[in-house]
C-alpha cells in the first residue's frame, strides 16, 4: 500500500504536492487531451416582436437596429461577427405569429422580422468574410391565431385540425431564409418555453393581465413526440433535407427531464431518430421556487444512452448581471448539463419597450430612442467565453479544488483555434492557482481579464509561461481570465 501512494504523489509536480503543506495554493487542472465533448459554439440572439398584440399600434422592435444609423450598425455587427469581436457562430432567429393571418393565406415573413433579418443577414456576410460558418436555429416564438383553440393570439392550446397548417408555417419561414435570404439554417425548434402551462388566464386566453408574457403556446410532450415525427418529413417533402428539427425549448434542463420530455422522446422510437439535436433553456436561479430552475444533465444523458453522438444546445440562457456569475452560469450548462452550445437571450435590447419591465434585462449591447447605443459589461464578460470556444472544438476536462473557482477548457481539436481556458473566481478574495496544463502544444498563454468592478474589461494582462507544465496564476476577487495558447 505504501509502495502504491508513492507512485501515485510521484504523479504530481512538486508545486502541485506543495499544496498540501502550505493550504493556500490551489491545485487545478486543464487536460486539453481528454475532451469530454464536441463544442458547436456560442452564438447571438436579436429579438424584434415579442410581445406586441397590435403591430399597427405598437411596434416593439426589441433589438432597436431600426433606430441607428449605418455606421453604428456595422459597429455593432463587427463587435458581434467580427475576427475582433464576439466571433460568434451561431445565431438564433424567432418566428413569431405576424407571418400569415389565415389559414391558406399569403405569407409575409418581412412585416414582424425585417430588422431580425437584416442583423442576421449583414452578419453572415462578416463571417463568410473571415472564413467561418455561421448555424441558425429558428424558434417559434408562437403560432398565428387561427390554429388555436381559442383563436386569438397568444392561445393556449393547438387545434389539431390545424397540425398541418402549423408545420406548413415553420416550412415556408424555413424556405424563406434558405432559399430568398441565402441563409445557412440548420434547425427549428419547436417551441419557446412551451412546457409552462400556468402562463394563461383561466379561459386559456388572452386578456390585459397577461401581456407582460411574451409570445408561447403550450407543448405538452405528446404534442413535441408528434411534431418530431411529423415535422422531417414534411421538411424532405418540401426539399430542405438539411433542416433538422428539434424538441423545442423547455423554460431549465430541469423541467426538460421533470415535465417528462426527454421520457416521452425516450420511449418514442421514431420521434427519438429523427430528432436532429437535443434543446433547452439553460436559466439557473438558486432556490426551489416555481421560477428556480437548476442545471441538470439527467433528461440529456437520458436520450444519450440510446443516441449517444447528439448534440444538445441551450438557444436561451439569462445575461444575469453581466458579470462573473453569468460566465459561472455558463460552466454550469457546459459542465453539469452538458451541452454543445450557448445562445444567452436577446444580445442587443432597447430597455424600455419590454411591457412592465424585463425580467432578464441584461445584455451586450442597449439601443436608445434616440439612435445611440451602449456596450455593456456583459459584451466584455461574454467575450472572454465566446473566443475561447469557437465551433469545432472540444469541451476540455478541468479540475479545481476550490469552490468559488471554476475552470472552462477548450481543445483545439484539430481547428486553427487555439486551445483556451477561462478561470472564473467567483470569490471577493483572490485566489493562488497552480494550474497543470496538459495535452497542449502551447508555449506560453495569453491572458484577458474582466472585472466585476469594470477597471479591467476583457484587458491584456500578458504573456503567462509553463514550468513544469504549470501556470501560476492569482485570479482577483470577481474576475473572469482566459489564456489562449501561443507558440
Amino acid at each position: 500500500m505504501k509502495i502504491i501512494k508513492l507512485i501515485a504523489l510521484c504523479l504530481f509536480p512538486v508545486c502541485l504536492i506543495a499544496q498540501t503543506d502550505n493550504y493556500t495554493t490551489i491545485r487545478a487542472e486543464v487536460r486539453f487531451d481528454h475532451i469530454l465533448r464536441p463544442w458547436d459554439g456560442f452564438g447571438f440572439n436579436y429579438v424584434e416582436e415579442a410581445q406586441s398584440r397590435n403591430l399597427d399600434t405598437f411596434r416593439q422592435e426589441y433589438g432597436g437596429f431600426s433606430l441607428l444609423n449605418e455606421k453604428s450598425k456595422n459597429e455593432i455587427l463587427n463587435m458581434v461577427f467580427g475576427d475582433d469581436g464576439l466571433k460568434s457562430g451561431i445565431v438564433k432567429m424567432f418566428l413569431d405569429p405576424w407571418h400569415q393571418k389565415e389559414q391558406g393565406g399569403d405569407y409575409n415573413h418581412t412585416y414582424s422580422a425585417a430588422n431580425m433579418l437584416e442583423f442576421v443577414r449583414k452578419g453572415y456576410k462578416i463571417t463568410k468574410e473571415s472564413g467561418r460558418e455561421l448555424q441558425i436555429i429558428t424558434t417559434l416564438y408562437g403560432p398565428p391565431a387561427y390554429v388555436t383553440k381559442q383563436k386569438v393570439l397568444r392561445g393556449r392550446n393547438l387545434d389539431t385540425e390545424y397540425k398541418n397548417d402549423l408545420a406548413n408555417y415553420y416550412i415556408d419561414w424555413a424556405k424563406f431564409l434558405i432559399e430568398e435570404e441565402g441563409l445557412p439554417l440548420k434547425y427549428i425548434s419547436l417551441h419557446n418555453e412551451g412546457d409552462d402551462w400556468q402562463r394563461w388566464p383561466s379561459d386559456s386566453g388572452d386578456n390585459e393581465k397577461w401581456r407582460s408574457h411574451d409570445y408561447n403556446m403550450h407543448w405538452p410532450p405528446e404534442q413535441v413526440v408528434d411534431f418530431l415525427k411529423l415535422l422531417p418529413d414534411k421538411l424532405k417533402a418540401a426539399g430542405l433535407n438539411s433542416v433538422g428539427v428539434t424538441p423545442g425549448e423547455t423554460y431549465g434542463w430541469d423541467r426538460f427531464v421533470d415535465y417528462g420530455y426527454a421520457s416521452a422522446i425516450f420511449s418514442d422510437k421514431e420521434a427519438l431518430n429523427k430528432m436532429a439535436i437535443i434543446t433547452s433553456h439553460g436559466f439557473h436561479n438558486c432556490g426551489w421556487l416555481r421560477w428556480n430552475p437548476y442545471h441538470t444533465s439527467a433528461g440529456i444523458d437520458m436520450i444519450r444512452e440510446l443516441r449517444p453522438e447528439i448534440h444538445a444546445w441551450v438557444p436561451s440562457s439569462s445575461w444575469g448581471t453581466m458579470d462573473t456569475e453569468f460566465v459561472r452560469e455558463m460552466y454550469g450548462n457546459i459542465y453539469n448539463s452538458k451541452v454543445n452550445a450557448i445562445i444567452p437571450w436577446a444580445g442587443i435590447q432597447r430597455p424600455n419597450l419590454w411591457v412592465k419591465g424585463d425580467p432578464n434585462s441584461g445584455c451586450a449591447f442597449n439601443v436608445f430612442d434616440n439612435g445611440t447605443y451602449k456596450v455593456r459589461k456583459g459584451y466584455y464578460f461574454y467575450k472572454q467565453v465566446s473566443r475561447a470556444g469557437q465551433p469545432g472544438m472540444g469541451v476540455a476536462e478541468t479540475i479545481v479544488l476550490d469552490g468559488e473557482v471554476k475552470i472552462i477548457g477548450f481543445a483545439s481539436n484539430k481547428t486553427d483555434n487555439p486551445d483556451a481556458f477561462i478561470v472564473i473566481n467567483m470569490g471577493r478574495q483572490p485566489k493562488n492557482l497552480n494550474i497543470k496544463v496538459s495535452g497542449t502544444s502551447s508555449v506560453f498563454f495569453e491572458a484577458f481579464r474582466s472585472l466585476d468592478s469594470e477597471e479591467e474589461l476583457f484587458s491584456e494582462i500578458g504573456r503567462f509561461s509553463k514550468k513544469e507544465d504549470v501556470i501560476m496564476y492569482e485570479a482577483p476577487g470577481k474576475s473572469v481570465t482566459t489564456f489562449f495558447g501561443a507558440r
